[in-house]
C-alpha cells in the first residue's frame, strides 16, 4: 500500500511539473507576443514584420511578409510622390528617403508664382531647376505645382500692385504661364494649373486673378498652359471635395464647361490633408464621381492630422500611430478600389517626414503633429506600413 502512494505521489509531481511547464511556456510566448505588438511607433521600421496574427484570420491566409522587401516602387505601378523643399534635398536622411521610396517629385512652394516670378521682369528658375535635376539623376518624374494659386495672400506684390484692366492681367496670365511651360518642357511631366479657385460655398474665391479677368480666368490658364505644350497633363487641384456638396458640384460644372469648349482639363487633385475622423465613404463616393467623368485622379497633397483635442505638443503613442495606420491603408484601399486603373494618377505626400511637414514647419521641436508616413528621424511609421498593406491588398 505504502509502496503504491509512494508511485502515486511521484506521478503527481510529475504532472504538476509538466502543468507549470507548460503553462509558464505560454505565459512567456504571450507576454513576447504582448510586447511585439505594443512596440513604440517610433520603433517601426521599414524592416519590422507583420505577422498573420496582426492581419486578421482572412488576411493570414495570404501568409506574413517582411516590410523591408517592399517600397513604394516595387508596391505600386503608378508613382508615389513627396512635396518637397529644394534646400532639403541635401539632407542625408531626406534625400535617402525620397531616393528609397519615391518616383515623383512635387514642390511646397518652389514652382510656385511668387517664387518664380518675384517681380514684373524677373524670373527665378534656380530652386525649381535644382528640384528637377534631382529627379532626373533618380529616375523620377515632377508634377509642377502651381501655375495659379487663387489665394492674394501668395502672390508677389507687384502682381497686387498692378495697374490694369482685363486686357493687362489676361497678357499677364498669359504671359506668366506660357513662359514657365516653355522653360520647363520635357522636363515637368503634368501641372496643377489652377489651385484652390472655389470656396466651400461653390462660389470663386475673391483673388486678383478674378477680380480682374472674373471666371473665364479659370478657362484662360488651361488654354494658355495647353497651348505652351500639348504633351504635358494638366489638372485642377484643391481641397475638401470628398466632402461634396456645393464645392464639388462647382468644380465638376468647369471642368464639364471646358471640355465643351474644347479647353482641356485632364485630370482632378484630391489634396486630402485630412484627419482620423475621416469618413472614408465620403472620399471615396467622390473620388467615384470625379473618376466617372474620365479625369485622371492624384492624391495630391496627402497626410492624416492625429492632432485632434491634443496639447500644443504631444508625443504619438502606439494606439493612436496603429490608428492613423489603419486609416491610411484605408483611404489608399479605397483610392485603389475606387479609381479605375488607367486613371490612378498617384499619390503624393506633403512632405517626407513629420519632421519636414507644414503641420509643424513654424515650431522648433516638432511636436505638434504626425501627419506624414516617417518620424522624425525618418523612420517608418505604422502609417507608412498601412500605406504598403493597402497595395499589397492585405
Amino acid at each position: 500500500m505504502r509502496s503504491t502512494n509512494s508511485k502515486l505521489r511521484k506521478t503527481n509531481i510529475k504532472l504538476a511539473a509538466l502543468t507549470f511547464l507548460l503553462f509558464t511556456s505560454n505565459l512567456m510566448a504571450c507576454k513576447s507576443s504582448m510586447e511585439e505588438d505594443l512596440a513604440p511607433a517610433d520603433d517601426v521600421s521599414s524592416e519590422a514584420v507583420v505577422s498573420a496574427n496582426e492581419l486578421g484570420d482572412e488576411q493570414a491566409l495570404a501568409g506574413s511578409f517582411h516590410l523591408k522587401d517592399y517600397t513604394f516602387k516595387t508596391v505600386f505601378d503608378f508613382p508615389i510622390g513627396a512635396a518637397v523643399v529644394k534646400e532639403r534635398l541635401e539632407e542625408p536622411l531626406y534625400d535617402k528617403t525620397l531616393r528609397k521610396d519615391f518616383s515623383r517629385l512635387s514642390s511646397e512652394s518652389n514652382f510656385k508664382f511668387k517664387s518664380l516670378h518675384p517681380e514684373e521682369d524677373k524670373y527665378t528658375f534656380e530652386k525649381a531647376d535644382a528640384i528637377v535635376e534631382y529627379a532626373k539623376r533618380n529616375n523620377m518624374v515632377v508634377h509642377g505645382h502651381t501655375l495659379v494659386w487663387s489665394h492674394d495672400g501668395t502672390q508677389p506684390k507687384w502682381l497686387l500692385n498692378h495697374k490694369g484692366g482685363a486686357a493687362e492681367f489676361d497678357r499677364l496670365l498669359k504671359s506668366h504661364i506660357q513662359t514657365v511651360l516653355k522653360h520647363f518642357k520635357g522636363k515637368v511631366s503634368s501641372w496643377d494649373v489652377v489651385n484652390e479657385a472655389i470656396a466651400d460655398n461653390g462660389e470663386f474665391k475673391n483673388s486678383i486673378w478674378y477680380r480682374k479677368l472674373g471666371r473665364e480666368y479659370f478657362f484662360k490658364a488651361f488654354k494658355y498652359a495647353h497651348e505652351a505644350d500639348p504633351n504635358i497633363k494638366l489638372f485642377y487641384n484643391d481641397y475638401g471635395q470628398e466632402f461634396g456638396g456645393k464645392k464639388m458640384r462647382t468644380i465638376m460644372a468647369l471642368i464639364e464647361e471646358a471640355k465643351q469648349r474644347g479647353i482641356p482639363v485632364h485630370g482632378m487633385g484630391f489634396q486630402l490633408h485630412t484627419v482620423l475622423r475621416i469618413t472614408v465613404s465620403k472620399i471615396t463616393t467622390n473620388l467615384a464621381l470625379a473618376a466617372s467623368k474620365g479625369l485622371l485622379i492624384h492624391i495630391s497633397e496627402f497626410d492624416v492630422s492625429v492632432k485632434k483635442n491634443k496639447p500644443k505638443t504631444f508625443i504619438l503613442d502606439d494606439l493612436l500611430a496603429r490608428e492613423q495606420g489603419e486609416k491610411i491603408k484605408a483611404i489608399v484601399k479605397g483610392y485603389l478600389q475606387t479609381v479605375p486603373k488607367k486613371q490612378q494618377f498617384g499619390i503624393t505626400t506633403w512632405g517626407v517626414s513629420d519632421n519636414d511637414s507644414y503641420f509643424n514647419k513654424a515650431y522648433p521641436n516638432r511636436d505638434h503633429d504626425y501627419p506624414l508616413l516617417f518620424d522624425k528621424k525618418y523612420k517608418a511609421k505604422r502609417a507608412y506600413r498601412g500605406f504598403i498593406e493597402a497595395g499589397l491588398g492585405r
